[in-house]
């Protein structure tokens, strides 16, 4: 499915704009918005991305999880780093518009836009977004080396 500006104004809550600038060895890094989030949150790695999605879907409880998080330890404050840019939210490396409709079982289900390759997939699961994404980035780093 090609996406367009129009299809990403829907329920603009669920609709987070992922920019991947960098991916080495595995580890992706960028920044992430959300009108939740205009100013937007950069990450270092995949947990830092997951955790930092995962709290702003706590705080703005949209989807509202269906499990309680379990942890060994207290509830540690998140200190997101604040993205300097505000204005660029286009990834160097890829841009991914993700909506999770659902958090089920311990984990999120929804779609992934890649918006350079003009693709979208649903998911069922974190793991496999993060599968999707991955081949989205495999996918352009060898068109990048061509």
């Amino acid at each position: 499915m090609v996406m367009t500006k129009q299809s990403l104004q829907g329920n603009q809550y669920r609709t987070t704009v992922v920019c991947v600038d960098s991916y080495e060895n595995g580890v992706p890094r960028g920044r992430f918005f959300n009108p939740a989030c205009p100013q937007g949150i950069s990450f270092y790695s995949l947990l830092q991305f997951f955790m930092g999605i995962d709290g702003m879907l706590n705080r703005i409880k949209l989807p509202q999880s269906f499990t309680v998080s379990r942890s060994f330890s207290q509830p540690v404050p998140e200190t997101a780093v604040r993205s300097q840019d505000e204005l660029c939210r286009q990834g160097k490396l890829a841009t991914f518009s993700l909506r999770v409709i659902f958090r089920q079982n311990a984990s999120w289900q929804g779609a992934v836009s890649w918006l350079e390759g003009g693709r979208e997939e649903n998911f069922r699961s974190a793991l496999e977004l993060v599968f999707l994404m991955d081949s989205a980035l495999e996918a352009r780093m060898a068109q990048d080396q061509a």
